[in-house]
């Protein structure tokens, strides 16, 4: 887990999130067994499960503590935070985009990764398209702030060039967040006025 997140449960709770963070977002769910979680989280079995009845359940808490910490925290926080406008804190998250592919921890998106990994009709598939729709969400926020028209289709396509500058940061397209953030900033000039609507 990212330094300095901490949160207020049970140290138990954090030890076996902290693992599972970790291993997950690195490794794939798959690839991660239930032993390894409890090595890794120096828990007794008995306490793992009286937290995570199953690995699935564990999952659910991994992806809604990394839309937390990535999402909201980095992602929209850092973005917002970046620019004095709403187009502007719309830009600027693929300039958070260009410091995290940057990162020698750099690890893609969890929630496409567990979609691709369990696929679209499991729950966790399930789940992380839910995670993918908060994203599109916080980004139509913006493109109402911003005053933009079609904020629905302004998200999807926003969200295509969110997804396909981390595919392409993950090949080693070292150029990938300026690239979609050209591309972004022709997305806002269509969208943007009552000619747009």
């Amino acid at each position: 887990m990212p330094a300095g997140q901490t949160t207020t449960r049970d140290d138990a709770v954090d030890r076996i999130l902290d693992a599972a963070y970790e291993l997950f977002s690195r490794r794939g769910i798959r690839a991660v067994g239930v032993d390894q979680l409890i090595e890794r989280s120096g828990v007794a079995k008995a306490t793992f499960y009286r937290h995570f009845p199953s690995k699935d359940d564990l999952v659910l808490a991994f992806l809604a503590l990394r839309d937390q910490i990535w999402t909201v925290d980095l992602i929209i926080s850092d973005a917002r935070s970046r620019g004095n406008t709403a187009e502007e804190q719309l830009l600027a998250i693929f300039d958070v985009f260009g410091d995290w592919f940057q990162r020698e921890d750099f690890e893609a998106c969890s929630f496409i990764n567990v979609l691709l990994e369990m696929g679209r009709e499991h729950p966790l598939g399930k789940a992380s398209i839910g995670y993918l729709a908060r994203i599109r969400g916080h980004i139509q926020e913006l493109a109402k702030e911003a005053g933009l028209q079609r904020t629905e289709e302004f998200a999807r396509s926003w969200h295509i060039l969110m997804k396909g500058s981390i595919i392409s940061a993950t090949e080693g397209d070292v150029l990938a967040s300026k690239r979609a953030q050209q591309m972004a900033a022709w997305l806002i000039d269509q969208h943007r006025g009552p000619d747009a609507a």
